[in-house]
């Protein structure tokens, strides 16, 4: 399956037009007379201003083309002037010079709500002051034909069927200039979907899913669209080459699977493959990562492999001091933090020992550097203006959140979380993880309560109360049981809107479990608490599973769900299944930790069952008891 190019001027995006990334001009835009723009432009980021400029971009084109063609006519007074005619160019219709302008028409969707017949004015030719203005009133052969050509569009439509399912209408619309009228009976009917174009541009929905458009620009990402071939531009020793080769060939699918269902192959083009050509800290840290998913996928043994981890982990600690030190390069240096934090959870075995810094001791340096670059203010000032997230900020936002969990903290950012919960504005982590932001922020709410409780600094009475106030937020974020459906559609493609609300109904379901645990003297034999489980395992079938399903992308609420299962309880059993579907890969990233956690609390509570004690067995005691410092989101 073709999968179209994302490194195109903005101009041809627009225009839905094959961009030939020439530099410092494309070939389209040179030859309309159009602005060509590599650099992200503001109009970009909302659709009023897409359908403005939109609108320039046609004008600026029905120009250029009324000046070539009337420039042509102009210069061949012998030749006879054409009529209507089909597509096709033949001797009997219209001359060799004037074909060669007829060339289907880019903005001819919209080309029925522009004034054919207004006369033409020399402002139409200022816009090009090298190509002279045509004088019709000194040439006689002109002079019965009305002084503006007429200009015929006709619009082919066509629409694609797989498995009798329609998908994807294509149209192409040829334009003709003529100065004899039309005959009324040449006019085409309209169709009463003439709408459907206009509605392909701006909404970009899945052409599959036949659901609401999603934004394919929705992130502000700190680097600008990638060359076409950047693999290439990425320096690294011969001796690195393989590990680079396999991190983007295996690795680089792994890191961000929801973002790649909402936006394909922003990942790659827009985060990643930059930040390895231009920020050394970074690929580093990828190749690092790359010698670990080696080494766990096909077994590596001995010391070249490690000595590649080893090496290419301390040359990311020797670059990212450097760049600390000189207090410059902020952005680099978060990025490259983020990476080091966030990659892991990918690659690697529980029982990998190599040396190695906490994931929380990185992410102190980048929430230093988050503050510094003052992008928690940028997120709040986001709350009133169509603006997009900062992709980093938003990256760090799923970081803080869950990984508090994983320390009994309060997330660094939680004023931040609480201020766009209130203004109801999204922080992108929808877009880039699969659960609603406003969950998000509840989770958010639910850790500085759990903070709070392990510091003693509430007595009972007051924590329930508070557990009572989330219990009703979460009461609003429901949605109705019909509106969770499996997130296929007819032709068996994801639909990104609908993993969404599954996967938010998933990490509701953990929230309220995890919420329950804080109550003073709370059992997992508690029959609210079982409820909650087997709401939890029904929802779960809505996930897709298997090597290509998202697993993956659930580890924290299988792990909050897990920590409160009996030895009864049907969870368990599901576990098994989804792991029986992913095969090894269950054993790897942060799935495969979550599942040895889970099996280390659960060999100690069913043993505390047996004893009799009813001790409730915490999975962050079992991680400190362990020396584990894991990551599991």
């Amino acid at each position: 399956m073709h999968r179209r190019s994302r490194s195109g001027c903005f101009t041809c995006r627009l225009r839905r037009k094959k961009c030939d990334e020439g530099r410092s001009q494309c070939k389209a835009c040179k030859h309309l007379g159009l602005k060509c723009e590599y650099k992200r432009p503001m109009w970009w980021s909302n659709n009023d201003q897409r359908k403005q400029q939109k609108e320039n971009i046609k004008n600026i084109i029905k120009r250029t083309k009324l000046t070539e063609k009337t420039a042509q006519i102009g210069t061949s007074c012998a030749e006879t002037p054409p009529g209507l005619s089909h597509s096709l160019p033949t001797s009997a219709t219209y001359s060799e010079a004037t074909a060669r302008t007829r060339a289907p028409s880019i903005d001819s969707q919209n080309s029925p709500s522009y004034d054919f017949n207004q006369p033409l004015s020399h402002d139409y030719y200022d816009y090009h002051p090298h190509i002279a203005s045509p004088s019709y009133d000194t040439n006689a052969h002109y002079q019965p034909f009305h002084s503006t050509p007429y200009e015929v569009d006709i619009k082919t439509e066509r629409q694609m069927f797989v498995n009798d399912i329609p998908t994807r209408r294509d149209s192409t619309t040829s334009t003709f200039s003529t100065y004899q009228p039309p005959p009324p009976q040449a006019t085409l009917p309209s169709f009463p979907e003439d709408d459907w174009i206009n509605e392909d541009i701006y909404n970009t929905g899945d052409m599959f899913s036949g659901e609401e458009g999603l934004d394919l620009d929705f992130f502000n990402f700190s680097h600008g669209n990638p060359q076409a071939s950047q693999q290439a531009l990425i320096q690294v020793d011969d001796c690195d080459r393989p590990l680079l080769d396999h991190f983007i060939d295996n690795v680089l699918r792994l890191i961000f699977p929801i973002l790649e269902v909402n936006q394909h192959g922003s990942a790659r083009s827009e985060v990643i493959l930059p930040a390895l050509e231009s920020n050394r800290c970074y690929l580093h840290c990828c190749l690092s990562v790359s010698a670990i998913h080696l080494k766990s996928t096909r077994g590596l043994q001995g010391e070249q492999i490690d000595n590649d981890i080893l090496r290419h982990r301390c040359a990311t600690i020797t670059e990212l001091c450097g760049a600390l030190n000189n207090d410059s390069n902020h952005l680099q240096i978060l990025e490259a933090t983020l990476g080091m934090i966030f990659f892991q959870c990918s690659v690697g075995r529980p029982s990998d020992a190599l040396p190695d810094v906490p994931w929380h001791a990185h992410f102190e340096a980048a929430t230093s550097l988050v503050r510094k670059l003052e992008l928690p203010h940028a997120m709040i000032h986001d709350n009133n203006a169509q603006m997009h997230p900062p992709f980093n900020m938003t990256l760090a936002s799923w970081i803080d959140i869950l990984g508090a969990t994983m320390l009994g903290r309060s997330p660094q950012f939680a004023d931040t979380y609480r201020e766009k919960n209130q203004s109801g504005s999204t922080s992108g982590l929808c877009e880039l993880m699969g659960c609603e932001d406003s969950m998000m922020y509840l989770i958010s709410e639910i850790a500085c309560l759990d903070a709070l409780k392990s510091a003693n600094g509430i007595n009972d009475m007051q924590l329930c109360q508070l557990i009572g106030s989330l219990g009703k937020s979460l009461d609003t974020t429901e949605v109705p049981p019909e509106s969770l459906t499996l997130p296929y559609s007819a032709t068996g493609a994801i639909r990104p809107r609908q993993l969404s609300r599954n996967m938010t109904a998933i990490f509701r379901i953990a929230a309220r479990i995890y919420l329950c645990s804080l109550v003073p003297h709370a059992s997992k034999e508690d029959p609210t608490m079982q409820t909650l489980i087997e709401r939890f395992v029904s929802n779960l079938a809505l996930i897709p599973h298997g090597p290509d399903g998202f697993d993956r992308s659930i580890v924290w609420p299988l792990l909050i769900a897990g920590s409160q299962s009996t030895s009864r309880s049907i969870f368990r059993q599901a576990l098994a299944g989804r792991m029986g579907s992913l095969g090894e890969q269950a054993e790897f990233g942060s799935f495969g930790r979550m599942v040895r956690l889970l099996q280390e609390v659960w060999c100690q509570s069913d043993e505390a069952d047996r004893a009799g004690s009813g001790q409730n067995v915490h999975w962050r005691d079992v991680m400190q008891q362990k020396g584990w410092d894991f990551l599991l989101i």
